[in-house]
C-alpha cells in the first residue's frame, strides 16, 4: 500500500511542478520574473525526481535496500538542485520588487550557497553507504537553513512593504518547507516514521510553485 500511495503522491507532484514550470518559462514572454519562476519549478521537478524516480521503482520491486547507490547519488543531485531553486527565488524576489543593489545580501546567498554544495561533494557524507552519517547530514544542511532563513525574511520584509497579496504566504511556504525538513534530517534514521513529513513538505514547496503561477495568471 504504501508504495502504491507514494509512488502516485511522487508521480503527481513530479508532472505538475515540471508541467507548471514550463507553462510558465512558455507564457512569461517577456517577463523576467515569471521566466525566473518557471526554471525555478523545473529545476525543483528535474532534481527531485533524480532521489523520487529511483525511490518509486525500490518500493515497486525489491526494496529500497537494492537501490542504495540510485538513491544516494539521487540524494546528492536533489541536494545541489534544491539549493539553485533557492537562488532562483533570490532573483525572483529581486525582479519582483524592483530591488537595486545589496551587493552583500547577494554575495551572502552565494556565500550559503557555494558552502551547501562544496559540503555536499565532501565524501564524508557517505552517498553511497546505506547508512549515511547523521553529522554530515547537519553539517551541509546549516548552510542550506541560514539561506532559507534569509530569503524568508527578504521575501517577509518586501511583501509586507509592497502590501503586496499575491506573494503574501511565500515567506511561509519556506518556512513550512524548512520546518517539516529538518525533524526528518535530524530523526528519520531513529524514527522512520518521521520521514513521512516529506510528503507535507512537499506540499509546501508545490504551494510556492503555486503563488508564482496564480499571480502571473491574474497579472496576464
Amino acid at each position: 500500500m504504501q508504495a502504491i500511495v507514494e509512488t502516485i503522491f511522487d508521480a503527481v507532484y513530479l508532472i505538475s511542478v515540471i508541467a507548471i514550470g514550463i507553462t510558465m518559462i512558455v507564457r512569461s514572454k517577456q517577463n523576467r520574473q515569471y521566466r525566473l519562476f518557471g526554471i525555478m519549478a523545473v529545476v525543483l521537478g528535474a532534481g527531485d525526481s533524480f532521489h523520487l524516480v529511483p525511490r518509486a521503482l525500490a518500493l515497486c520491486t525489491t526494496g529500497l535496500e537494492n537501490f542504495t547507490a540510485a538513491l544516494g547519488i539521487g540524494k546528492l543531485i536533489t541536494s545541489i538542485t534544491m539549493t539553485v531553486f533557492y537562488i532562483l527565488l533570490y532573483y525572483v524576489w529581486r525582479v519582483r520588487y524592483d530591488i537595486k543593489g545589496q551587493n552583500g545580501t547577494t554575495a551572502a546567498v552565494y556565500l550559503l550557497s557555494g558552502l551547501r554544495i562544496a559540503l555536499c561533494l565532501f565524501p564524508q557524507n557517505e552517498w553511497l553507504a546505506a547508512t549515511a552519517p547523521l553529522s554530515w547530514g547537519i553539517y551541509r544542511n546549516i548552510p542550506f537553513a541560514l539561506l532559507g532563513l534569509l530569503i524568508i525574511v527578504l521575501f517577509f520584509k518586501s511583501a509586507k512593504e509592497s502590501n503586496d497579496k499575491a506573494f503574501k504566504f511565500m515567506w511561509l511556504t519556506i518556512v513550512l518547507s524548512f520546518g517539516f525538513y529538518i525533524p526528518v534530517v535530524l530523526f528519520a534514521d531513529m524514527i522512520p516514521l518521521i520521514g513521512m513529513l516529506m510528503i507535507p513538505k512537499t506540499c509546501a514547496y508545490v504551494w510556492t510553485i503555486w503563488i508564482g503561477f496564480s499571480a502571473m495568471k491574474n497579472e496576464q
